[in-house]
């Protein structure tokens, strides 16, 4: 049986529910048999909507309760459980609290399955709980793992580091995973090493400079996307 706050966010959902969206969103995350969110459901609530409920009901919700919301095949149910997650780490001013609800995503890591649920709440929870607490070895067995949305996560956890003038992770991860077979790997990849590069240019040239002739092409482009344009194409068209 349902929690009354659990069935209550539920519904808080269902009424801000938009059927044109339920009907796109399943295309846009891939759900259709063989793709990477194969079987996911959508009700077709925006990104701000659920951030207006998870505002609302993040103090009032036990981990216990959050569990019925992570675990649902619901999309939306899964990422406003995560929103209001983010919320209560943010929140927490102890340490035993913030070691909880890490102990909470790792344990969950199955229902974190897509690349807006990674992509969310990873760096804003894993990455800096792991830069806070120098646990980096969360994040590394992650990018060791053979689960896609794990190597995922642990790249993306690295903007927290990033954030902070860190890059040793980020520049591990990448090169480690590089040749990861899927495109949203490539993405995830070349998207870090842009928003280190935004950071700091250097560090985004001097890995560049060993790295961009074997580097797949999506990654490539997000990594160079900011840099000069003369400077884009001298490493779109191999003269560096």
């Amino acid at each position: 049986m349902k929690s009354t706050i659990v069935l209550d966010i539920r519904q808080a959902l269902q009424v801000l529910s938009i059927p044109e969206k339920a009907a796109f969103f399943p295309k846009f995350f891939k759900t259709g048999k063989g793709e990477y969110g194969e079987g996911d459901i959508f009700i077709g609530v925006t990104v701000p909507d659920q951030r207006k409920v998870a505002k609302e009901f993040y103090n009032k919700i036990s981990l216990k309760e959050l569990n019925e919301l992570l675990s649902s095949k619901i999309h939306e149910h899964r990422l406003t459980a995560l929103l209001m997650l983010i919320l209560k780490f943010e929140r927490s001013k102890e340490k035993a609290q913030q070691k909880e609800i890490i102990d909470f995503y790792l344990n969950h890591l199955q229902f974190i399955n897509n690349w807006d649920l990674v992509d969310t709440s990873c760096y804003k929870i894993l990455g800096r709980y792991c830069f806070e607490n120098q646990e980096t070895k969360l994040l590394t067995d992650l990018s060791d793992s053979e689960n896609m949305w794990h190597k995922r996560m642990a790249i993306v956890g690295t903007m927290y580091h990033i954030k902070k003038g860190s890059f040793e992770l980020t520049r591990e991860f990448a090169r480690k995973n590089l040749h990861h077979p899927h495109d949203l790997m490539h993405k995830a990849n070349g998207w870090l090493l842009r928003e280190m590069g935004n950071k700091n240019e250097t560090e985004l040239l001097n890995f560049l400079n060993i790295h961009y002739k074997e580097m797949p092409r999506t990654c490539l482009r997000y990594a160079i996307e900011k840099l000069d344009e003369d400077l884009r194409q001298d490493y779109l068209k191999g003269r560096i």
